[in-house]
């Protein structure tokens, strides 16, 4: 086996090994990064539609109170408003989604599915929990979710969910009497769950990890190529000249031209000991004839 061949195949395993450990560090980075910024995402959202809350609360339901023994108006109710800033999100981008699922909702719409049931009965289950997230298969692919409790905490939410008799009566013409009553304080008794889709960002994350490697890849291959034509120049063809020349002199033919040295590295030194001793060998050829 040429010398070439040994220092591509010590060349290649290392760069096999490298990249091995390279690409397992940088995907998983990237993915964990991915999910962060999906996450971050989901809070940034959830954040918004706690803002849009607390503004309902504080600034619109202060105007439209004088007018609700008229007719029941669900801007001043701050889950309907909350739900309604999302919407002009979701024409362009369906796959997001704020829900303030309920189990026992005024609002049919508010009803939670059987997955989203699942998450309140964990905050019902674990009062000391203030967020649970996660992740969870849809129709377009995988969704990061983050949700927090409903939980009871202003007897003002009683005035409409308490007893039924003492709810608004505009509110029961609106929405009928079929739900929405018995809350008690400190009850649990929905979740707001946010849903941001995954695959956007993973696949991000999956064509830089491509690009890497493919990049990666290339720069090897130049480093093989590089790597090659200066071991040809300066290792193997200087070891090449000295192996012709030892043969010669091994074959008896000690008019073989001496070697020349340009350099002072290892081959050189090399070179000037093959050197002495061909002169020492010729010298103590001209000896046993004389």
């Amino acid at each position: 086996m040429s010398l070439g061949i040994k220092f591509n195949l010590v060349l290649v395993v290392t760069f096999l090994l490298g990249i091995t450990a390279a690409g397992f560090v940088s995907y998983n980075m990237l993915q964990k990064n991915a999910r962060d910024e999906i996450q971050h995402t989901a809070d940034i959202i959830l954040e918004i539609e706690l803002a849009m809350r607390s503004n309902t609360i504080n600034e619109v339901k202060p105007l439209l109170a004088p007018h609700m023994d008229e007719t029941f108006l669900p801007q001043t109710v701050p889950a309907y408003a909350a739900t309604q800033n999302i919407r002009g999100l979701r024409e362009k981008y369906p796959e997001y989604s704020y829900k303030e699922a309920t189990l026992n909702p005024i609002n049919p719409t508010s009803r939670a599915t059987d997955w989203e049931t699942s998450i309140v009965e964990y905050f019902k289950n674990n009062e000391g929990a203030k967020e649970l997230i996660g992740e969870h298969e849809t129709a377009v692919g995988p969704s990061l979710y983050i949700a927090r409790p409903i939980r009871i905490s202003n007897g003002d939410c009683l005035n409409c969910h308490g007893k039924m008799e003492d709810a608004p009566q505009a509110m029961l013409a609106k929405y009928g009497v079929n739900g929405g009553f018995g809350w008690q304080m400190n009850e649990v008794v929905g979740a707001q769950i946010v849903n941001v889709p995954m695959s956007v960002a993973l696949d991000r994350a999956q064509k830089t990890f491509k690009t890497f490697m493919a990049s990666l890849s290339l720069v090897f291959i130049i480093i093989l190529v590089l790597s090659n034509i200066l071991l040809h120049m300066i290792v193997i063809r200087p070891v090449k000249r000295i192996s012709t020349i030892a043969n010669d002199v091994s074959m008896g033919n000690l008019d073989a031209p001496e070697l020349k040295v340009d350099s002072k590295d290892e081959l050189a030194t090399l070179s000037e000991s093959f050197n002495r001793m061909r002169r020492s060998l010729d010298n103590a050829m001209k000896m046993i004839d004389d």
